[in-house]
């Protein structure tokens, strides 16, 4: 009786094991990034922004909702945590043209952006 009970005991924490370490990681980029950008410590703009990324490609928006904007560029380097984001903005009647490159360390995204003749930072947390 007590061996039954202990086969039976050791099989099921090698199920619970196994099931441990097969279940899927929680990718460093999906998910919900706020923060702000600018070009100046003072002049600063608030940004929501989604990520999804299949192992493969990355898409995503940037202050979601009716107005959203898409992604038009996106990739990764998971081995440097660096990402590489563009997207097109409506302003006065043309499309400005936004590069953002940033690193990923601690659910923290940083780095910069430019378009036409302005640049600056930005920073965002996952939620």
């Amino acid at each position: 009786m007590k061996a039954g009970l202990i086969v039976f005991l050791l099989i099921g924490a090698g199920v619970a094991l196994v099931r441990m370490c097969t279940q899927t990681v929680i990718d460093p980029l999906s998910g919900i990034w706020i923060g702000d950008w600018g070009p100046t410590p003072s002049h600063r703009n608030a940004v929501t922004l989604i990520l999804r990324w299949d192992g493969t490609t990355l898409t995503g928006a940037v202050n979601p909702g009716p107005h959203a904007l898409q992604l038009t560029k996106a990739s990764v380097e998971t081995q440097k945590g660096a990402v590489h984001l563009e997207v097109e903005v409506p302003s006065a009647g043309r499309e400005v043209h936004y590069v953002i490159d940033g690193t990923i360390e601690d659910g923290t995204l940083s780095g910069t952006w430019y378009n036409d003749d302005n640049k600056g930072n930005f920073r965002l947390i996952k939620k």
